[in-house]
């Protein structure tokens, strides 16, 4: 026997019933954000926007030992890794600094990008200012835009971060602290040849 609705009445409340169900088994999407709308860091570092300038998944490499010393200081050297993005017409001089250690300048061509990971002149600080696992205050000035910004400061527990680890060695001490002096004079700059590939 074929089921037929035979008034108009009863057609409204099958069509009703039927976008109903059709509303429930959708309505994730209906009602909830999207998540690929939301931005977000990909990786363990920051996003953050100085000005024209667009940091992203930057932190800092650090064993957290200076010198022949095997415990952890916020003292010891590290490297800051991650792409800077200049969105601007025209070159920009980044400066980089944590409150106790040197500045390190980064020029970015206009339209272009850094990675810091490959860099000519890395962005090494003779002193990051906090251990492993926590959060340092790094200064970013660009463009007349200053502002500081919360980096991660991670070791070698992830394979991947070994290789920017600075070595804690005497000899690397003594030239990072030569290093921060010789930069109240002028800073390091580093000009890629070459934008690099996203």
């Amino acid at each position: 026997m074929r089921f037929t609705a035979s008034t108009p009445a009863t057609r409204v409340a099958l069509a009703a019933a039927l976008g109903l169900g059709l509303l429930t088994a959708t309505g994730c999407g209906y009602i909830n954000p999207q998540q690929t709308s939301i931005q977000y860091s990909a990786s363990d570092g920051i996003r953050a926007d100085v000005g024209s300038v667009q940091l992203r998944n930057v932190l800092i490499a650090s064993t957290g030992k200076s010198g022949s010393s095997q415990s952890v200081s916020a003292n010891a050297p590290g490297r800051m890794i991650g792409t800077l993005f200049n969105t601007s017409g025209q070159d920009l001089t980044v400066s980089l600094s944590t409150p106790s250690s040197n500045t390190v300048s980064v020029t970015i061509p206009k339209n272009g990008e850094v990675r810091l990971e490959t860099t000519s002149t890395p962005v090494d600080f003779s002193h990051v200012g906090g251990v492993p696992g926590s959060l340092v205050d790094v200064t970013v000035k660009a463009g007349g835009t200053s502002q500081s910004v919360k980096v991660p400061v991670l070791d070698g527990t992830i394979a991947d971060y070994r290789t920017y680890l600075p070595t804690p060695s005497p000899s690397a001490t003594s030239s990072a602290s030569s290093s921060a002096s010789g930069s109240a004079s002028g800073s390091a700059s580093a000009t890629p040849s070459a934008t690099p590939s996203k």
